[in-house]
């Protein structure tokens, strides 16, 4: 059973030693839509008188939206600023195992024996989340797995299944759950309250919900990281324009208070030092900062691509300046940039008052 790990103090250790080695990525698609399956039950048909977003990932919800180059979800549900085509897939799979190294080769911290137990994970992604925990505990009776996008694969462990849904709209199912888990959903969601109040209401009593998130300040622990810096400028940009759509990019500071409003009891808590680059002694941070600079430097269009231009009013070449710079600096190494990664375990009490 997994324990929580103590928040880390140390200092990371740097190394001078490193050389970093150059990345690079060309992303070229055509503005417009395209349908797929377009003889399914429309949406709107299929949620009659359902009070929710919820259909198979066969359905007329891929009808994909083409813009600034990138492939975004269906305009017909939820409110995802990111893109979901294959490259921003490639990109989550990599985020997933760079937090997966960063908790030393652990998919949770919640004090659990997940065999036997209903599990959701909240905004599955490419669902390898739900994939690898379905692989490694084969005992667990389900795990279901919701997202915007249908870009789940169809061959998983015989314990996982997915479904399209917005997940801020009451869900479909209402057999509750033992375990929830919910990770990298920052901009993505405009009221963390309710959802948090959702999963507690989806809970069986005595069942727990690890939330998993960045605190999205880039900091440094030995000056390096300049107040000019593009990627701190970048980072500042996204959250002034999540917080003009009302889908913060920065949750995970109010965690606490809001398991603790939505009535959660027992709450663990756990942090650790994600770094952005290489320049780490140690030989798993150095791996985790290599895969979060390779997020900025193959990652920064899918972050930039749509925010800046349509909420905050940025022409095409600012945002490519941008992107360019973010690049540049991330691959010099000369700043020793990281995230605090924060994990919080609340536990439904057995008994309500």
């Amino acid at each position: 059973m997994p324990a929580f790990q103590a928040k880390e103090d140390r200092p990371i250790e740097v190394d001078d030693a490193d050389v970093p080695h150059r990345i690079s990525t060309t992303i070229q698609e055509d503005e417009g839509t395209i349908e797929v399956d377009a003889d399914e039950p429309d949406l709107d048909d299929f949620n009659a008188g359902s009070g929710s977003t919820t259909t198979s990932i066969t359905s007329s919800i891929m009808k994909y939206e083409f813009k600034h180059g990138r492939r975004y979800h269906s305009d017909n549900i939820g409110s995802y600023p990111f893109p979901n085509d294959q490259a921003e897939q490639d990109r989550l799979d990599m985020c997933h195992h760079a937090f997966y190294r960063l908790m030393n080769n652990r998919l949770f911290l919640a004090p659990i024996n997940p065999d036997g137990m209903r599990i959701l994970d909240i905004g599955t992604g490419t669902g390898i989340w739900a994939i690898q925990m379905g692989d490694e505990h084969p005992g667990v009776e389900s795990i279901v797995g919701n997202d915007i996008s249908p870009i789940q694969p169809a061959w998983v462990p015989a314990n996982v299944r997915f479904v399209v849904e917005d997940v801020e709209m009451n869900w479909i199912e209402t057999k509750p759950y033992d375990f929830i888990h919910c990770r990298y959903m920052a901009g993505s969601i405009r009221d963390w309250p309710r959802l948090i109040k959702q999963c507690y209401a989806n809970l069986k009593p005595g069942g727990w919900l690890e939330l998993q998130e960045s605190v999205n300040t880039l900091v440094s622990e030995d000056g390096s990281l300049r107040p000019d810096s593009h990627m701190v400028r970048m980072m500042e940009t996204l959250k002034e324009a999540c917080n003009k759509i009302g889908q913060t990019m920065d949750p995970a500071p109010n965690f606490e208070q809001w398991v603790e409003g939505a009535g959660f009891g027992t709450v663990h808590k756990a942090k650790f030092k994600l770094p952005v680059g290489t320049w780490p002694r140690d030989e798993r941070l150095k791996e985790c900062g290599s895969f979060m600079r390779v997020n900025m430097v193959e990652g920064v269009e899918a972050f930039t691509a749509a925010l800046l231009p349509d909420v905050l009013g940025w022409d095409h070449q600012e945002v490519m300046d941008l992107n360019e710079a973010v690049r540049k600096e991330s691959m010099k190494n000369d700043m020793h940039p990281l995230f605090e990664y924060i994990v919080f375990a609340a536990q439904k009490p057995l008994e309500e008052s």
